[in-house]
């Protein structure tokens, strides 16, 4: 198999938890590969020509921006690998829409985050936080009020049908939930499924809504005050997705009354919520700190450090010397919806 250059253009440093040493020395196996740092340094014209005298550019975390003239006058560039999801910072719309093929990580991270929303999803399900709270209170048994329930004939809604709600619905499925979904962008939903034709027909019929939608200008915004108002008392909200999906302010007035609960891994940017806020002490609420699929320790330079990602740019740039299909092809519409 012959060996292409490949090239990593980082803005400052190389990515340490994309670029662990065992992901390098696979990838040397494959290519020549050439990591250069401080792109931030080149103008869009030499950032241009750097790229163009390679096959392949690898980006990820951390990368330099693609200069647009790429899509247009790519020399020998003929392939251009996104390590991680999002990619609207790095790659502009001008190459999905050129003959040079984009990839993303796919579902790499979709197990993960979806074990992260199973897991927010039954904490809130069974009010763990508040029996922790009691009990470290001096208390040990709930009170007669307490809110709990289980996933059996639970009304559990779903907003978004992509890789993570498959893996999310897969791994609830089995415990016997009605499970409706909102996407008006899917044609076929997975097994034991029920199509909705609208948000508030999902809120409506949800003691539970589970949100794995991306963020569009469509999506931002899209769970408002009314929407939530739907939900019965006790109702549940959960967020492994983008928190700007949600109307915050309209949430936290619901959290604040008591009259739901929520599991968010996500919130609105800039995400940290003040030191002082009063959301972090209440027991109708579990935060996570977009941080709930991420493994710890992150000991990027053990031998074992590969991750989903990895795996699937290995096959890719395989995939691409042997003119195979490749995986996770970006089209606009995925392009809009990756973030």
């Amino acid at each position: 198999m012959r060996r292409p250059r490949i090239l990593h253009l980082a803005e400052s440093r190389a990515e340490p938890r994309a670029w662990t040493g065992a992901f390098c020395k696979a990838v040397r196996q494959i290519g020549d590969l050439d990591i250069v740092e401080g792109g931030a340094d080149l103008s869009d014209e030499a950032a241009a020509e750097r790229i163009r005298a390679y096959e392949i550019l690898v980006t990820s975390w951390g990368a330099r921006a693609v200069p647009a003239s790429l899509a247009s006058e790519p020399g020998d560039l003929r392939y251009v690998c996104h390590l991680t999801g999002q990619l609207r910072t790095t790659i502009p719309i001008e190459f999905i829409e050129s003959s040079i093929p984009v990839t993303n990580w796919g579902d790499a991270q979709a197990r993960a985050v979806a074990e992260g929303a199973v897991t927010l999803l039954l904490a809130c399900l069974k009010g763990l936080r508040p029996r922790i709270e009691r009990i470290a209170g001096g208390d040990w048994r709930p009170p007669d009020d307490f809110r709990a329930g289980m996933l059996q004939n639970l009304d559990l809604g779903i907003y978004g049908c992509g890789f993570i709600a498959g893996c999310f619905i897969d791994m609830v499925r089995p415990f016997g939930p009605r499970l409706r979904v909102f996407d008006p962008y899917v044609d076929e939903l997975p097994e034991g499924c029920e199509a909705v034709e609208s948000l508030e027909a999902l809120f409506d019929h949800s003691r539970v809504v589970a949100i794995h939608a991306g963020l569009s200008p469509e999506t931002e915004g899209s769970v408002t005050a009314d929407l939530l108002a739907r939900l019965p008392d006790g109702g549940i909200l959960i967020n492994t997705g983008r928190g700007a999906i949600v109307d915050q302010e309209a949430l936290f007035a619901e959290l604040q009354s008591g009259r739901l609960r929520a599991g968010l891994d996500v919130l609105r940017p800039p995400e940290e919520l003040p030191r002082e806020h009063p959301a972090r002490g209440w027991s109708n609420l579990i935060l996570t700190g977009h941080s709930l699929s991420q493994p710890y320790p992150k000991a990027y330079d053990a031998a074992e450090a590969f991750e989903p990602m990895h795996h699937i740019c290995l096959e890719n740039l395989r995939r691409h010397l042997t003119s195979e299909p490749l995986r996770f092809e970006m089209d606009r519409r995925r392009y809009e919806l990756s973030t």
